[in-house]
C-alpha cells in the first residue's frame, strides 16, 4: 500500500500515522507544503490519503499563508474519495475534508489542548470500525475548530468540549478532529511553536500546559489508532471494484 502524507507545518507532524505505516511496510511519499513541495496531480499514484493538522483554517487566504492552498487540497481529498481511496484527515485535515464533501467548518464550542476523553455516539458504539475503542477513551486534542456535516456524515465521537470528533463521511472517509498520533516528540514540536497561545489560554477548562503534556503517555492512544488504520486497509482491500496498480505494487 502507497501512502501519501500531507503535512501544513513542520511542527505538525504525523507521528503514530507515519509510524503505523512504516511498521506496516507500506510505502510512504510527503507533501510538505510548509517547504514548497507540490500536491499530488491526482489520486492514481497513491492507495491512501492522510492529511494532516496545522494552524490554519479551511477559511485561510492564499494572502493569509502562501503555502496553503484550500481549494487546490479539497479537490485532492475529493479525487481520492471519488476514486474509492481511504481519506484520514486530521485537526484541519478533517475540516478539509467536510469542505471537499460540501460541508463548511465550523467553530468549536471550546478550544481544547490536551488529554482528554472523547465518547462514543450510538452509532460510533455499533460501528466495527471503532469496536475496539471502548464507550470512551482519552486522547490528544489541539484545536479550536470542527469539521462540518454532510447529510450523509456520522458522529462515530464526540468530548465534552467539541460534539465531532470522529466524523464518518464514507466507507472510508474519516475525519479524526482529535490528535490520536501524539507522542512526546510531536507534542514537544506543538509546544514549541505555541509557547503564546498556551499561555493566553491558561485558564481554560480544556487547555493543559507543557509540564502536564509532556507527562501524558501517548502509546495506548497510539495502539488504538493503528487497529483503525488496520482496519481500514482491510476494508480497502476488502472493497467492491477493481483496484488500479499504485507505483508500488511491481
Amino acid at each position: 500500500m502507497q501512502v501519501h502524507f500531507v503535512i501544513h507545518e513542520a511542527f505538525e507532524a504525523p507521528g503514530a500515522y507515519a509510524q503505523w505505516a512504516d511498521s506496516r511496510g507500506h510505502g510512504t511519499s510527503f507533501t510538505r507544503l510548509h517547504a514548497g513541495d507540490p500536491l499530488p496531480r491526482d489520486a492514481n499514484a497513491h492507495d491512501m490519503l492522510i492529511v494532516m493538522g496545522g494552524p490554519q483554517s479551511p477559511a485561510t487566504t492564499l494572502d493569509e499563508c502562501p503555502h496553503f492552498n484550500a481549494m487546490a487540497e479539497t479537490s485532492l481529498i475529493a479525487a481520492f474519495a471519488a476514486a474509492g481511496k481511504p481519506v484520514v484527515g486530521v485537526c484541519l485535515g478533517a475540516q478539509l475534508i467536510g469542505e471537499a464533501l460540501g460541508a463548511s467548518f465550523e467553530h468549536s464550542p471550546d478550544k481544547e489542548i490536551g488529554t482528554f476523553p472523547i465518547t462514543l455516539t450510538t452509532a460510533g458504539r455499533a460501528n466495527p470500525m471503532f469496536a475496539h475503542f471502548g464507550d470512551t477513551l482519552d486522547v490528544g486534542h489541539w484545536h479550536n475548530d470542527m469539521p462540518g456535516l454532510t447529510a450523509d456524515a456520522t458522529v462515530i465521537a464526540q468530548s465534552e468540549g467539541c460534539p465531532r470528533q470522529i466524523v464518518q463521511y464514507g466507507p472510508l472517509v474519516y475525519g479524526f478532529q482529535c490528535h490520536m498520533e501524539f507522542n512526546r516528540e510531536v507534542v514537544a514540536l506543538l509546544i514549541a511553536a505555541s509557547t503564546q497561545e498556551l499561555d493566553a489560554f491558561r485558564s481554560s477548562r480544556f487547555v493543559q500546559q507543557p509540564a502536564e503534556l509532556l507527562a501524558q503517555d501517548y502509546a495506548a492512544m497510539n495502539e488504538v489508532l493503528f487497529t483503525f488504520l488496520d482496519k481500514l486497509e482491510a476494508a480497502f482491500e476488502g472493497s467492491a471494484g477493481p483496484r488500479q496498480a499504485s507505483a508500488g505494487d511491481a
